[in-house]
């Protein structure tokens, strides 16, 4: 199968139908064997009764249904699991994306050889104070963190190599990091295209200003993830043994030079009456904490079992 096509959606019914036929279109004009995955992540309105409508009329249509909302990354990370295709395309499904891409991604993967290639919305119809501008600091403080420089990370028009998705694990709330952990997993032949951006046609966006404060808090967690994720004692351990010793040595200088002034009749005050112990006292408790805190983790990291990430309530046609 040359194509999967992966659609995370919530509450679209009015615009499965268009979206379908329009992908039907492309497809057929390209000769591509294909699928269409539709992921229903707990849609409220009549997406999932529109799905089962379009299955019925092509076989090239199937369907996951959540049974509640568990979120995009969890949409992704279900169509991925189910996806045949060669290359897996994954995209919105209010119409902003443009079937019309997809050829051209597709080429980008089979040709010229990408793992990954990401679409770039460079003309965006979205609003420019509460979109484009926080986008836009969003997108730059992703390339100077991953080191992953695309434009858009954003952008729910992406192609990539079948390796890629089955080699990868999208978790929590890093859709928008898939390139940086594809880079992580050592798919660093990553490319970016420029793609049409459409005005919404019907309904209204799922998503807010929080999440741009969730993507950055996301990119904190992708980044020490990469660095830190298989090693937790490198980081916490190290930082609890620098603090440990940095407590430790200001104790021993404080009890010294209390001994020194003893030695040599000076007036001195208690220890405990010098505030420096207790800075010096909550140094190497916080240090100790940090240094156990990586300990755990990795007991944590060696003992974990796989946990059920969402529940599934039917399948179309996988």
């Amino acid at each position: 199968m040359d194509l999967s096509i992966v659609i995370p959606l919530l509450n679209e019914s009015e615009s499965l139908p268009e979206l379908h036929r329009w992908i039907k279109e492309v497809m057929h004009k390209h000769n591509f064997s294909y699928e269409v995955i539709f992921v229903d992540d707990g849609s409220t309105d009549d997406s999932w009764k529109c799905i089962e409508k379009l299955s019925a009329i092509d076989q090239n249509v199937k369907g996951i249904k959540f049974l509640r909302n568990y979120g995009k990354s969890q949409a992704l990370h279900a169509g991925f699991e189910k996806a045949q295709g060669d290359v897996i395309i994954t995209m919105d499904a209010d119409l902003q994306d443009s079937p019309e891409e997809i050829p051209d991604l597709y080429k980008m993967i089979m040709t010229d050889g990408y793992d990954l290639v990401s679409g770039w919305k460079k003309k965006r119809y979205d609003n420019v104070v509460m979109k484009n501008l926080p986008s836009k600091l969003f997108n730059w403080a992703a390339r100077k963190t991953s080191g992953v420089y695309l434009h858009d990370f954003n952008c729910g028009l992406k192609s990539y190599n079948k390796k890629v998705v089955k080699n990868i694990e999208v978790y929590g709330e890093m859709h928008r990091y898939i390139p940086v952990l594809a880079k992580n997993a050592g798919f660093a032949n990553i490319g970016e295209k420029v793609v049409k951006h459409q005005a919404r046609k019907f309904g209204s966006s799922k998503f807010g200003m929080e999440r741009f404060i969730y993507g950055f808090l996301d990119l904190i967690t992708i980044w020490f993830m990469s660095k830190f994720g298989k090693r937790p004692m490198h980081f916490f351990g190290a930082l609890g043994a620098l603090m440990f010793g940095i407590g430790l040595l200001s104790a021993t200088y404080i009890g010294v030079l209390k001994l020194y002034k003893l030695s040599v009749g000076e007036p001195t005050i208690l220890v405990t009456d010098n505030p420096w112990f207790y800075i010096a006292l909550t140094t190497m408790i916080i240090g100790t904490q940090l240094f156990l805190a990586g300990f755990l983790g990795e007991i944590i990291l060696r003992t974990k079992n796989n946990e059920v990430r969402y529940k599934i309530s039917q399948f179309l046609h996988l």
